[in-house]
């Protein structure tokens, strides 16, 4: 066997060197350094060798097979349809979000369905991994398991197993012992996830990866993993709330825009099939503040509810205070407020909150934003059965959405009575199966004309 050596190598001007270093001293750029295997007697870099195939698109044949469903309908909806064989998935998410709590219940309804699945933990041990399953009551019979971090020695097992699905949590935790930098390090999680990539197309092996996340909530590790994969799924959440949101940022098989709601429970995770009643619950009636906005992420309609308090500063810099939307937004529309309605904002502290603890981040619910905030600071009500959406523009004006039918029929279907939506997008809408009131305004002072009553 040939004797193998590392060495350091700039991406970009192509300086050589033993040790890796932060800054490239023959580009002065940072960051570019990466490790590269070698023979040690030849100097020959060691790239792997596999004949290449081609063969024409039209001869390429897909199985009708091709999915399998994991039998939990919000991951399914995610990854649109199922899991595709060979496919390659990385989950991230804050530490305690319930990652490896969704895995290895996917894990044991793979295997009651017939399909052989390795479950390799680099963080646990097998025992401990034995107790967490006795508490989700998992006893799938074609389910392994293995406390494993060398890639060599897992790659093994997997030759010897031959499963039909691979778990890996998590990625960071692995390393291959042909490289001499730490598990976690940015050229281990390079090569880990290429070996990973290489066996699941080669063996239509599905496999998911766990992959930790930073502080700022961006995967830990190289962004180049991110591009390897064909699915990237994020769990999002409070720690301490109940309800996890399941979101695809990349799927070369689905959407990107379709997300699934779950519940933490004793028992696991649980689906939440209804979530706009699920986010409504305990809604405050006939209080200043509060108003509900029909959503739309990926092909699910949802109500979340929309919560201001406008209160006077104690301060002489106003506080502004976003929970579950993009706080640069909520800024925007005090700005429009101030300017084009008149309001008063500039001395007093404004926080805005979605409740359930989810994350929105489309335009429609700029209208929402602007009616809550107008609500609390005028202490006036919005009525009960009263939906409101649109985007606002930054001379007041509402500009059309996407998908108002769906969201009106879902507003209907819980028992809304109104709905208040920009006047463009009156033209060419179907409303003859919805049972709700539908007002039309063309700016924000109409619609707070409309939902305030003057």
């Amino acid at each position: 066997m040939a004797k193998i050596k590392s060495k350091f190598v700039c991406q970009e001007c192509g300086y050589e060197t033993p040790k890796w270093m932060g800054r490239c001293p023959g580009c002065n750029e940072w960051n570019t350094l990466v490790e590269e295997l070698y023979d040690k007697k030849s100097n020959v870099k060691i790239i792997q060798d596999v004949s290449a195939t081609y063969k024409k698109l039209n001869e390429v044949k897909i199985d009708e097979e091709e999915r399998s469903t994991t039998e939990i309908n919000e991951l399914d909806r995610v990854l649109g349809g199922g899991i595709v064989k060979g496919s390659l998935i990385l989950v991230g998410g804050d530490p305690g979000i319930g990652k490896s709590t969704l895995l290895i219940q996917v894990a044991n309804n793979l295997s009651n369905a017939d399909r052989k699945v390795l479950y390799v933990s680099g963080e646990e041990s097998s025992k401990q991994i034995k107790i967490r399953a006795d508490r989700l009551n998992v006893k799938g019979d074609d389910l392994y398991i293995i406390a494993e971090t060398n890639m060599a020695l897992i790659d093994n097992v997997i030759d010897d197993l031959k499963p039909d699905v691979l778990i890996v949590d998590s990625i960071q935790t692995v390393y291959s012992p042909d490289i001499t930098s730490a598990p976690g390090s940015v050229s281990q999680v390079r090569e880990i996830t290429s070996k990973l990539m290489h066996m699941a197309k080669s063996k239509d092996m599905a496999t998911f990866i766990v992959g930790h996340v930073t502080k700022q909530g961006s995967i830990a590790g190289p962004r180049v993993l991110e591009h390897m994969v064909d699915t990237v799924l994020y769990f999002e959440g409070e720690r301490h709330h109940t309800y996890r949101v399941l979101r695809a940022v990349k799927n070369r098989f689905g959407s990107t825009n379709e997300i699934g709601i779950f519940e933490m429970k004793d028992k696991g995770l649980t689906e939440v099939e209804n979530p706009s009643e699920m986010l409504l619950t305990g809604r405050p009636l006939d209080s200043a503040g509060t108003i509900v906005v029909p959503s739309v992420e990926g092909t699910r309609p949802m109500l979340v509810e929309i919560q201001a308090l406008v209160s006077s500063t104690a301060f002489g810099m106003p506080r502004r205070v976003a929970t579950g939307i993009d706080y640069n937004r909520v800024v925007l529309m005090l700005a429009v407020l101030e300017k084009k309605a008149g309001l008063q904002l500039q001395n007093m502290d404004c926080y805005i909150n979605i409740t359930g603890g989810i994350q929105i981040k489309e335009p429609a619910m700029d209208l929402g934003i602007v009616c809550a905030i107008t609500s609390s600071f005028r202490d006036r009500e919005v009525d009960t059965e009263t939906v409101v959406m649109g985007e606002v523009g930054l001379t007041g004006e509402l500009r059309a959405i996407t998908l108002v039918e769906k969201r009106l029929l879902e507003a209907s279907k819980l028992g809304f009575k109104k709905a208040i939506i920009p006047n463009s997008n009156l033209k060419g809408l179907e409303t003859e199966n919805i049972d709700i009131e539908i007002i039309a305004a063309k700016n924000i002072s109409e619609a707070i004309e409309y939902a305030l009553g003057g």
